[in-house]
């Protein structure tokens, strides 16, 4: 199967025992193709990807091709981007703002936190801090690593984009989904999805079996940090969405839609 994923702690984490012999495949074998995940956001458009990781924003577009998985998500509290700045100050529509891709949920939750800024520009994720502190851009939302080394380049915090959804809606925050082409076959889908329960069972059960293959391609190289990222974006809901994490991507899309940002959404999007 053709398998997209990124290069974040969190993926590696939750995919290394399925991809290093650990766990039973049901005989599934897999070509492997990681990057950046907008970059996996904008090739979900054209299906690609057999199985792939997408913000949940971006499945918003594509759900008539793909199934969210129940396993594997990131989703949960107190973990959404962070709007940062060299120097506090209100963002207004002059705001230059670095978001990490326009499909990205971390740039949705900042349309929907401020619905005023248009000045935005797509940056890779891990370059984002640097440009905000060199002052090529006014702020920047930051994701993945660069949520616990920001301080350390003189930027401060302006908004917790997740807290404001969770405000808002009183539930976990939707950020990235593994998901799953509707046209492969139903025994294949499913092989698939007990596949991936048990690569996330086993990395929870061996947390630092996987460190040197997700050290190999994080962004930052501190244990401590790598440690931080997998704990805030693996967890009960990385093993399975369950009902309250079905409601929080629900009703991200319900706010997409009333938003405009996406037209009305099909039920069966859980596989």
């Amino acid at each position: 199967m053709h398998l997209s994923f990124s290069t974040c702690p969190n993926d590696t984490f939750i995919f290394h025992a399925m991809l290093h012999g650990k766990v039973d495949t049901e005989g599934l074998r897999f070509d492997v193709h990681m990057a950046d995940v907008e970059e996996l956001n904008r090739a979900a458009f054209t299906g690609e990807a057999e199985v792939s990781k997408l913000s949940y924003a971006a499945f918003a577009h594509v759900a008539g091709r793909y199934l969210i998985l129940d396993a594997g998500s990131a989703l949960g509290r107190g973990n959404g981007p962070l709007l940062v700045a060299k120097n506090a100050f209100e963002p207004s529509e002059a705001t230059r703002v670095a978001i990490p891709g326009r499909h990205t949920t971390a740039a949705f939750l900042l349309r929907l936190a401020f619905p005023r800024l248009t000045r935005l520009s797509e940056a890779l994720f891990s370059d984002i801090p640097q440009a905000v502190a060199q002052g090529a851009f006014d702020a920047g939302v930051l994701i993945h690593e660069s949520r616990f080394t920001y301080a350390q380049q003189g930027l401060r915090l302006l908004a917790d984009l997740g807290q404001a959804w969770e405000q808002r809606s009183g539930l976990p925050i939707p950020l990235g989904c593994i998901c799953i082409r509707r046209d492969i076959d139903r025994e294949q889908q499913q092989a698939f999805a007990r596949t991936l329960r048990r690569s996330v069972d086993y990395a929870l059960q061996n947390p630092h079996e996987s460190r040197p293959f997700v050290k190999r391609y994080a962004q930052e190289l501190s244990d401590e940090v790598i440690g931080k990222h997998i704990a805030m974006f693996v967890n009960e809901h990385t093993r399975s969405l369950g009902s309250e994490g079905r409601r929080a991507v629900s009703a991200l899309f319900e706010a997409a839609r009333q938003a405009g940002a996406t037209g009305q959404m099909a039920k069966d999007i859980f596989l």
